[in-house]
C-alpha cells in the first residue's frame, strides 16, 4: 500500500487534540486534493484539517455532543496520551482549559508531515504522522516500510502503551505486525506501560453507571467499546445496567474480521460478553486479533 506524503505544520491552540487526533495544515492547501480515495478532505478556511492517526485508538478526552452529553475516559491516562503526542511533535509547552481546548502552545505551530491513504467517513484525513522533514518529496507516494513506521507518532504512542492498536481493512500486514509487536511489548513489560497497567477490556470491567467509565479511577477499556457503552448508557434503560447491551451492539452493526476466521462478523455482540448479573462487560478477543471494516 502506497501512501501520499504531504508536508506542512501541526497546530493545537484553540482546538481539542487528543491522543489520536491533531490538526494539520499543508504548506500548499491544494495538496488536500491529492489525497486518494472517494472521500474528499474539506479543510477549514485557514487550510487545516483534522488528522486521525492511522491504526491506533487513544482514550477519549471528549466524546459525544451537547444533546447526549460529552464524556471522557479516565482523564489522567487520556491526557497522558494527548500530551505525549503534542510533545513528540515538538510543542514544548501547552495548556488546556476544562473543556479540553488548548489555550496556548509554544511554539504556535511545528513542522512535520503526514503519510496518508485517504479520509474516513467524518472527513478526517487518516494518516501516519511524522515530525520535521518527510522521507521524500512533497506530493510523492511511497511504500511505507517498518523502519519508516517506527519514526511516526502512531508507533511511538503504541510503544509507550498510550494507545491501543486498532486495525481496519486496507492497513498493510507488515505494518500491522510491527504495531502488534510494539503493543505486546508494552503490555508485557514490567511494570506494564500506559493503559495496559489498568486495562480491563478482556478481563472484565464493572459498569454500574457512566461514572464507572469516566471517573479518574474508572475502568480503562478499548475506546471503541467505551464509545458503544456510552451511547448505550445514554438511553437510560431500566433494569441491570448492561442487560440489553448485546441487542444494542447487534443494532450498531460494526463489521469486522477475527484472526483465523475467513468470514466477517457483524455486531460486537459476538465478541462482547455481559455477566449474568448485567454489571460486567468484557471482550473475548484482544484488539490486535480484530480487523474492522472501513465504514
Amino acid at each position: 500500500m502506497s501512501m501520499l506524503i504531504i508536508r506542512g505544520t501541526f497546530r493545537a491552540k484553540g482546538l481539542q487534540p487528543d491522543g489520536d487526533t491533531v490538526a494539520f495544515t499543508p504548506d500548499n492547501v491544494a495538496d488536500w486534493r491529492l489525497v486518494p480515495g472517494a472521500r474528499p478532505i474539506l479543510p477549514k478556511a485557514d487550510g487545516r484539517a483534522a488528522i486521525r492517526l492511522e491504526a491506533i485508538d487513544a482514550l477519549e478526552t471528549h466524546y459525544g455532543d451537547d444533546t447526549s452529553g460529552i464524556r471522557h475516559q479516565p482523564l489522567p491516562l487520556a491526557h497522558q496520551a494527548a500530551d505525549e503526542l503534542l510533545k513528540w511533535l515538538g510543542f514544548t509547552d501547552f495548556h488546556r482549559d476544562d473543556k479540553e481546548f488548548i489555550i496556548s502552545t509554544i511554539p504556535e505551530t511545528v513542522p512535520g508531515f503526514i503519510l496518508t491513504g485517504g479520509a474516513d467517513m467524518y472527513g478526517r484525513c487518516v494518516a501516519l504522522v511524522g515530525r520535521k522533514n518527510p522521507p521524500a518529496f512533497n506530493g510523492y507516494e511511497i511504500d511505507v516500510d517498518v523502519e519508516q513506521l517506527k519514526k511516526t507518532a502512531n508507533h511511538h504512542l503504541v510503544k509507550e502503551g498510550l494507545a491501543y492498536p486498532t486495525y481496519y481493512t486496507g492497513f498493510p500486514d507488515h505494518l500491522r505486525t510491527a504495531l502488534t509487536v510494539a503493543a505486546l511489548a508494552a503490555r508485557n513489560s514490567t511494570p506494564r506501560k500506559g493503559v495496559w497497567a489498568k486495562d480491563a477490556t478482556t478481563e472484565g470491567a464493572k459498569v454500574v453507571d457512566m461514572a464507572s467509565l469516566t471517573a479518574d479511577d474508572g475502568a480503562v477499556i478499548l475506546p471503541k467499546l467505551f464509545r458503544r457503552l456510552k451511547d448505550y448508557l445514554d438511553l437510560g434503560l431500566e433494569g441491570a445496567p448492561l442487560a440489553c447491551l448485546p441487542a444494542f451492539l447487534a443494532g450498531a452493526g460494526d463489521a469486522y474480521y477475527l484472526q483465523g476466521k475467513a468470514d466477517p462478523f457483524t455486531g460486537l455482540q459476538h465478541i462482547v460478553k455481559v455477566s449474568d448479573d448485567g454489571r460486567t462487560v468484557r471482550m473475548t478477543h484482544p484488539v490486535e486479533e480484530i480487523t474492522f471494516e472501513e465504514a
